[in-house]
């Protein structure tokens, strides 16, 4: 497995970062293949909280498996058991949800690179929105309603994903109404 730790704000203390390895090193035990985890640390300025720690932690195993976990909390090793305990948590749903029912469908994939765009336009008025962040993720088979189990999982409101049956890459997206919808991408001449 392999476990990176990002800081936004300087250097991750070397007592810190043996906490996080500790911790993180345990989900091994709830879950083989693990591939990555990814661990971004932050520090956010409250006007009445003063300053919280925030730590963002992203699973990647094998079968195309993404679970992420976004906590916020008043000391670093707090918040570091609650990404914890939340991962934990997300892979017993998992587990119970594909392991057991025998409906892991899925297969190899590919990693899709996101394209950036550099820069700011150069003029008088108001600053226009720019892309300031760039993901990288493997876009894997799957049918739709391992997608919608997917994106539940991350909290997203959309999901990319490549369909299973027809290797054509489609978004799932959340609609105001509670239900789904799903845009489904056509090649065009």
């Amino acid at each position: 497995m392999e476990l990176i730790i990002k800081s936004r704000h300087g250097k991750v203390s070397e007592r810190n970062r043996s906490y996080i390895e500790e911790k993180l090193g345990k989900l091994q035990r709830f879950m083989d293949g693990i591939e990555k985890i990814t661990v971004e640390l932050d520090e956010e300025q409250r006007r009445n909280d003063g300053t919280i720690q925030r730590a963002q932690a992203t699973l990647i195993a094998e079968h195309g498996v993404l679970l992420r976990s976004d906590q916020r909390g008043a000391d670093v090793f707090t918040v570091i058991d609650d990404v914890s305990t939340t991962l934990q948590r997300q892979i017993k749903r998992y587990k119970e949800k594909h392991w057991r029912r025998g409906k892991l469908r899925r297969q190899g994939g590919e990693i899709v690179e996101v394209p950036v765009l550099n820069g700011v336009l150069d003029t008088d008025e108001a600053p226009q929105p720019r892309i300031v962040r760039t993901k990288e993720f493997q876009i894997k088979p799957m049918y739709s309603d391992e997608a919608v189990e997917q994106m539940e999982l991350l909290g997203h409101t959309f999901f990319v994903f490549r369909d299973a049956e027809t290797s054509i890459v489609n978004v799932l997206y959340k609609r105001g109404d509670g239900n789904y919808g799903l845009i489904v991408a056509e090649i065009g001449s």
